[in-house]
């Protein structure tokens, strides 16, 4: 079943996706080369709490960490360790929060360095589909019509889309209905509903689809060891139209970088 929020709830979602937001925005000055992933989650963790939230991943599902790092071939779900990021990596940095009973949750794929041009495109073009994606998300819509565009963007570029792993519904619960997947047939699914939230987080392969998970019970890899990208963002369903809650303005500040992408999904300008 889906739950719809009131306008109220919404805005108490808002803060715990902005509390994440600035987390991501927080961790972007800081993810560098020679920096551990698990240095990462420390500052996490210490910043979500002087917020006023808790991570709302700890402790979930026996999750031992803030932060979910997934480097290169690590698609999602990587556990924060003690490996020096290097000169060329990208890594998947996954955030929750926990707020006002409601969850925050999304995640921003780093380039650190000089990236390889192939790794670069793979990003944008998976971020460029989290929004082509958000698109469809909208009154009369359904389910897969969300899928169904993430696909066609992404598979045009060659690209395999991650079907094991989908995003989900959002609320006082970290996964709700209905699941997201990130591939699909238009027309097919759940009917999207005013006032439902969701995360929507394109799960990319550089060539193959397929993944598998590593002894850790946690990491999930790609199948032939080339990078995955992965970006998230929550959406909420308001007056028939998506809304963004959370945001990456946050990371471009902190890395300098001018965007105006996000701006069609909000009614008002955000203020940093």
């Amino acid at each position: 079943m889906i739950i719809q929020k009131t306008r109220e709830e919404i805005e108490l979602m808002r803060e715990s996706a902005l509390i994440v937001s600035k987390t991501l925005g927080m961790i972007a000055s800081e993810i560098k080369p020679g920096v551990t992933t698990l240095h990462l989650d420390t500052l996490a963790e210490e910043f979500i709490r002087d917020h006023g939230a808790v991570p709302g991943f700890k402790g979930l599902y026996d999750c031992p960490s803030t932060l979910l790092t997934s480097v290169n071939e690590q698609v999602v779900h990587g556990l924060p360790t003690n490996r020096p990021i290097e000169e060329g990596d990208i890594v998947s940095v996954d955030c929750g929060a926990l707020k006002n009973e409601f969850y925050g949750d999304h995640a921003y794929t780093f380039e650190i360095g000089d990236v390889a041009e192939e790794t670069r495109k793979l990003l944008q073009i998976t971020k460029e589909s989290l929004y082509v994606g958000i698109r469809e998300f909208k009154m009369g819509n359904r389910v897969e019509d969300v899928g169904s565009a993430i696909q066609r963007y992404t598979e045009a570029h060659g690209y395999g889309v991650v079907r094991d792993l989908v995003g989900h519904g959002l609320g006082k619960k970290m996964h709700e209905e209905p699941n997201m997947p990130n591939y699909g047939k238009r027309g097919r699914g759940k009917k999207f509903i005013e006032g439902m939230v969701v995360a929507i987080e394109p799960m990319i392969n550089m060539k193959s689809k397929n993944v598998k998970q590593l002894k850790d019970g946690w990491t999930i890899v790609t199948a032939d060891g080339k990078p995955s990208a992965h970006f998230e963002h929550d959406v909420a369903l308001v007056d028939g139209k998506p809304e963004l809650l959370s945001t990456f303005a946050y990371i471009y500040k902190a890395l300098g970088i001018e965007s105006n992408e996000e701006d069609e999904f909000r009614k008002v300008p955000l203020v940093l």
